[in-house]
């Protein structure tokens, strides 16, 4: 059983609701059948048999599928519904515009052939020829070309995303390329500059400091200063580290080996130690469970509390200070906030670009931070940062020169597909241009419109030949009532019409037993039946050159 429904399914995976959905149609085509079937007194089980079987294998083989019911169409009611679902199969299914071309046209070849065998009549066969090919373009080609349009337009569509997706990735890497190269290149030149500097005060300052003729004031000072240096050059090796490899070597501790403070969430720890040593009230809060941040957004927390602690002290001494370190889910949220002065304090230097930087450095990692006073006095400074890289971020909003397409894979086993529907797409790349949008609409519909006319006018066609038609196969009532049975059979003929028309098909043989050895000639009526199932005829027959016998009854179609 699982074989089997591998084998009926197409070559692209089906879930268990597409399965479900295939067995409620081939269902529903089978119950049509059988309405059609006893609507038309004709009712064959065997029929909606084959006709479920056959829409199962419609997809895995649509032009075999297509082209056994084009044959069956003209000896069964029933495959009606059927034709129109397989026409839709195979003009989407059938890859290449010749096979496509070359299965319709091999159907349809087989619906003429089968019609023409079932009901052969020279007279007539130019008139069924003519029927039945507005038959199949009205229920299998009109439905095989607007689902082979939709097809291809849904192609189209995905191709231009899938493209899309891959010059958004492209553009990332090389906008990633080129910022990783202009990185080191600031990396180099803040090394070779100002690492060698920094070097040079650090060896003079460490000679003087061993100087005799210093005086203990003297070498304190100088040892500040040596001590400055060295922290300055650690602190450009984690910057120039940062810039060149976007990482930074790992700090367990508060403290690394050389005494120094640690840049990062680490750190934290140790500045509001060094906040309280100055005399600052300063509560340290943690929550959530621990999790690493990147380098660059490790590096920006610890700023963020470093420039919210000193503008504390600037504009709100003696305030108490708070500094809450929160693990969220999705990001790491550090939160500083300061109470309100505790005196009036005067003008206070300022160069202004703090916060500015903060924002800048939160925003380059892919986070955002937030500052402002709060209620009741006091300030608040917030920062929200990522754990992973800032690409990744989804609190910055960059723009997309591809009008926000979702850089998604569409198709295939165990990727996503897209999240919106084909019309959606349709408006969303139509570009800024109103006459753009509605281009392929536009074409889609022009192409619809061409062959709706076409087949009006074959319509058209049709009803002119069939009303003619109708000519040789119907006369009056009156007309009947002035024949006089023993008339000459010539004279009879030549007051009514031939006969030879599709319209009197299938009307011999239904009325009263003929005369033996006599020859009869069926016509229908201009007048309507008691019912719809039922045909008014006149029949006359003739034997040896007279007419002998004539009759009015009904027969059922």
């Amino acid at each position: 059983m699982r074989a089997g429904g591998r084998w009926l399914a197409p070559p692209e995976l089906w879930s268990r609701r597409r399965l479900a959905g295939e067995a409620t149609v081939a269902l529903l085509l089978a119950l049509l059948a059988v309405g059609l079937g006893q609507a038309l007194g004709a009712s064959v089980p065997a029929e909606a048999v084959a006709i479920a079987g056959l829409s199962l294998m419609r997809r895995r083989l649509p032009a075999t599928v297509l082209a056994v019911t084009a044959a069956l169409t003209p000896v069964g009611n029933g495959f009606l519904p059927l034709m129109m679902a397989a026409g839709w199969s195979a003009g989407r299914r059938i890859t290449g515009a010749g096979r496509a071309v070359a299965a319709f046209a091999g159907a349809y070849a087989l619906c003429v052939t089968v019609s023409l065998v079932d009901t052969w009549s020279p007279s007539t066969a130019l008139t069924l020829v003519l029927l039945t090919t507005l038959y199949f373009l009205a229920v299998a080609v009109v439905p095989g070309l607007a689902s082979r349009y939709w097809t291809q337009r849904r192609t189209l569509l995905h191709t231009l995303q899938e493209r899309n997706s891959q010059l958004l990735r492209e553009r990332a890497m090389v906008a990633g390329q080129a910022r990783l190269r202009e990185r080191q290149r600031i990396a180099q030149d803040m090394h070779d500059s100002l690492g060698h500097r920094l070097a040079l005060i650090s060896v003079h300052t460490g000679a003087l400091e061993v100087d005799r003729e210093l005086t203990p004031r003297q070498r304190e000072v100088v040892g500040v200063l040596r001590e400055a240096s060295v922290t300055a050059m650690h602190e450009l090796r984690e910057v120039v580290g940062i810039l060149r490899d976007g990482v930074e070597a790992p700090a367990p501790a508060s403290v690394d080996e050389s005494g120094r403070a640690a840049r990062g969430t680490a750190g934290i720890a140790a500045l509001v130690d060094a906040a309280r040593a100055a005399g600052n009230a300063v509560e340290l809060k943690y929550s959530g469970e621990a999790r690493p941040l990147a380098a660059a957004a490790d590096h920006a927390a610890y700023r963020i509390v470093q420039e919210a602690l000193t503008n504390a002290y600037k504009h709100a001494p003696g305030a108490p200070i708070t500094v809450d370190l929160r693990y969220e889910p999705d990001s790491f949220v550090v939160e500083i906030v300061n109470g309100a002065a505790s005196e009036v304090i005067g003008h206070v230097v300022s160069g202004g670009q703090g916060l500015t930087g903060l924002h800048e450095r939160a925003r380059l990692v892919g986070g955002m931070v937030h500052a402002g006073p709060v209620p009741g006095g006091g300030f608040r400074v917030a920062g929200v940062l990522p754990y992973g890289i800032g690409e990744a971020s989804p609190f910055v909003d960059p723009v997309d020169d591809f009008r926000r397409q979702p850089a998604k894979t569409l198709y295939g086993d165990g990727v996503s597909v897209m999240d919106r529907t084909v019309s959606e797409r349709e408006w969303a790349m139509g570009g800024r241009d109103g006459n753009s949008r509605f281009s392929g609409v536009a074409m889609g519909c022009g192409i619809a419109l061409g062959v709706v006319m076409l087949l009006g006018i074959a319509v058209l066609v049709g009803v002119f030949f069939l009303v003619g038609s109708l000519d040789k196969g119907m006369i009056e009532p009156s007309e009947y009532q002035a024949i006089k049975v023993g008339t000459a059979e010539k004279t009879v003929r030549d007051q009514l019409p031939s006969g030879d028309t599709i319209a009197t098909e299938g009307l011999d043989g239904k009325g009263p037993t003929e005369p033996a050895g006599s020859r009869c000639l069926v016509l229908m009526s201009s007048e309507i039946g008691e019912s719809l199932d039922t045909e008014p005829v006149f029949r006359f027959c003739f034997k040896d050159g007279k007419l002998v016998e004539k009759k009015s009854y009904e027969v059922r179609r």
